[in-house]
């Protein structure tokens, strides 16, 4: 299952939603082999499976926000319906009631890159949080390369200026 597919392809599927990482229905039934439309009828099948801490239904808002995003092409990604997005336990559930042996290798796959992931993101707070006790343990002498480290770590985002032009020569 690793060699066939990579798992930075199942990372790029992986979406903060409501404060939570998910994968949606559509990429998930294409990474266990079936078709959208049987993946989203076992989970109907199976409602008791799936509290609201393992999937919840998307939003108008949230698909448009992640269209705006490119994070997905357009709606129509979706096939005219407001997809599912599972959490890291939703997705292991679900290769439970997909009940395949590709579903099971697969969903055991699709945890190990949510724990990736995890551990990805705490490695960069425990780094923030070394740069901070050392500034505090030295001299402000290293003031200028703390902040260096920390503009590496954290880029500053850059305001924009106003866009447009200005018409028939007024200031």
């Amino acid at each position: 299952m690793n060699e066939l597919i990579p798992i930075e392809m199942i990372e790029r599927r992986i979406f903060l939603l409501r404060g939570q990482r998910v994968m949606l229905d559509r990429d998930l039934a294409e990474l266990y082999g079936v078709k959208p439309f049987r993946l989203r009828e076992q989970v109907k099948r199976n409602t008791k499976r799936f509290p609201g801490d393992f999937m919840f239904k998307l939003t108008k808002q949230e698909v448009d926000f992640m269209v705006s995003q490119n994070a997905i092409p357009s709606r129509k990604y979706f096939g005219g319906h407001l997809p599912y997005a599972f959490t890291e336990h939703g997705a292991l559930m679900l290769s439970s009631v997909l009940n395949s042996e590709r579903a099971v290798g697969m969903g055991i796959f699709i945890v190990r890159a949510f724990i990736k992931m995890r551990e990805m993101l705490s490695t960069h707070k425990k780094l923030i949080q070394k740069i901070d006790n050392m500034e505090r343990r030295y001299d402000r002498k290293f003031k200028m390369v703390f902040d260096a480290i920390r503009s590496l770590i954290n880029p500053p985002v850059k305001k924009m200026g106003k866009i447009g032009f200005i018409r028939g020569g007024e200031s």
